[in-house]
């Protein structure tokens, strides 16, 4: 049915305004208390079996929405009535900011990927951070904030506008992820070399220390597809030094010729980062070595080019202990969590593992024992 109406609405519009028209019937229904619950009965199922714990949390399931959706913290409820276990908002910049000029959203449906330039278009931390006070909880979720470098900051004052979100937002997260991987701030990038990322994450740590005394706040970082390999094993390693709580792998990716496009190439060419099915193998292959090399001692997050059930349960074999979704969703619809949800348990269930945590790692453990 969705897959129907796709094809005769929403590909037929600009995708940032298909975007925006289904983010309002989203938040519109979160609002009405029997239509909320009826969505949530019929959406968010939830199973025993697939409870986790992770960054300090205890989760229905493992399956959240990628930062990117909901930028500035609008939806959560509605999210959270779709079915995500937790609900990650942002990018979240210092000052607010109208991103990049439109138009910067791009759907290759062939592909069944995005591209997307925005810009880190979003409230700033402020205006989110009261959002986010003033928020009256209808669903249980976990709830992660990501933040990023303000555009207009230049790279050597890049620490202070971060530690300015985190003085604002941490409060309000159960996570906080520093996203230095978006193809689309210039510069950016640059932040996850590891002399440039140690006194970030540290700097970033220490202003959520300090400004949230009754509880620590979990930090992450969230890395490209595009770091080589050599990157992603010093990335591996400073989280280990800095005690970090976690790695999210991966962001979107600026390939284009190694991915076998079919879509048009005009899109194809379109500058900006791509997400969605094109990104599975190499995200999969970038938390593999994350995992190899840092085992159990970060908890990592697998996104990128997860669609299906199958898709989630090789993230956790590989060593993700939560996954993520977002480009898949627009493909999908609103049964895509419930599909996920529903494929893991049964997969869960035939496998030799007792517990969603035993499986995590699995087919590294199988390999080395």
């Amino acid at each position: 049915m969705y897959s129907l109406f796709f094809n005769l609405i929403f590909r037929r519009m600009d995708p940032e305004k298909a975007h925006h028209l289904a983010f309002r019937w989203i938040r519109l229904a979160a609002r009405i208390p029997v239509l909320r619950t009826f969505a949530a009965a019929v959406l968010a199922p939830r199973y025993k079996e697939l409870r986790v714990e992770a960054l300090g949390r205890r989760m229905h399931g493992p399956f959240g929405l990628a930062a990117g959706f909901d930028k500035n913290a609008v939806a959560i409820d509605g999210m959270a009535m779709l079915g995500f276990d937790h609900v990650e908002i942002g990018t979240v910049t210092a000052e607010p900011q109208p991103g990049n000029p439109k138009k910067r959203l791009f759907r290759l449906v062939p592909d069944r990927a995005l591209i997307n330039r925005m810009g880190f278009n979003n409230d700033g931390s402020a205006a989110v951070a009261a959002r986010l006070a003033a928020r009256k909880p209808v669903f249980r979720t976990t709830l992660g904030v990501n933040i990023g470098k303000t555009k207009v900051v230049p790279e050597d004052e890049a620490i202070a506008d971060y530690v300015t979100s985190t003085q604002r937002l941490a409060g309000h997260a159960d996570y906080l992820v520093v996203n230095v991987s978006s193809p689309n701030t210039p510069g950016l990038r640059n932040l996850q070399a590891v002399d440039h990322l140690r006194p970030l994450l540290t700097a970033v740590r220490e202003a959520a220390d300090r400004t949230v005394t009754g509880r620590r706040v979990p930090l992450l970082v969230k890395i490209a597809p595009d770091l080589a390999d050599e990157d992603v094993d010093a990335v591996a390693d400073l989280a280990v030094e800095l005690g970090l709580d976690g790695i999210i792998a991966t962001n979107t990716t600026i390939a284009r010729d190694s991915l076998g496009l079919v879509s048009d190439p005009a899109l194809v060419q379109e500058t900006g980062g791509l997400s969605g099915a094109p990104v599975r193998e190499r995200s999969l292959e970038v938390l593999r070595r994350l995992y190899a090399r840092v085992g159990d001692r970060v908890t990592l997050i697998g996104v990128g080019g997860i669609a299906t059930a199958e898709d989630a349960w090789q993230r956790i074999l590989a060593g993700a202990t939560l996954v993520q979704g977002y480009s898949a969703f627009i493909y999908e619809g609103p049964f895509y969590a419930r599909a996920i949800h529903k494929g893991l348990a049964a997969r869960l269930r035939n496998s030799p593992y007792a517990t969603l945590a035993d499986a995590v790692g699995a087919e590294h453990k199988k390999v080395t024992a």
